[in-house]
C-alpha cells in the first residue's frame, strides 16, 4: 500500500464499500424488489438508497470536518442515523 500512501483506515473504508456493493448485488439477485416511492417522490431501489446514503454521508463528514474538526467517531454516529432514515423513508 506504500505506492499510494494508503493507510489502513482508508483501505478498510474501501473494503467496506466493496463489501456493501457485493452484498447488495447478492440481495438483488436473491430477493428482487420493485421500486418504491418515498418522501423524495422518486422511485428508489435498495441500490439507489445505498448511493444516496453514501453520498449524503460523504457530505456529512466533510461538513463535520469543516465545522467541528477531526472528532470523526461522532460523525459516524450521525451517518448511521442518516443511513437508517434513508433506508426507512426514501
Amino acid at each position: 500500500m506504500d505506492w499510494m500512501a494508503w493507510t489502513w483506515p482508508t483501505a478498510i473504508f474501501f473494503m467496506v464499500i466493496a463489501g456493501l456493493l457485493i452484498a447488495f448485488t447478492i440481495l438483488a439477485i436473491k430477493f428482487p424488489e420493485t421500486p418504491r416511492v418515498g418522501i423524495l417522490r422518486i422511485e428508489t431501489t435498495r441500490g439507489d438508497r445505498l448511493f444516496i446514503t453514501l453520498l449524503g454521508s460523504a457530505f456529512i463528514n466533510l461538513a463535520w470536518l469543516g465545522v467541528i474538526g477531526a472528532n470523526q467517531p461522532f460523525a459516524l454516529i450521525v451517518c448511521l442515523i442518516y443511513a437508517a432514515a434513508v433506508f426507512r423513508w426514501v
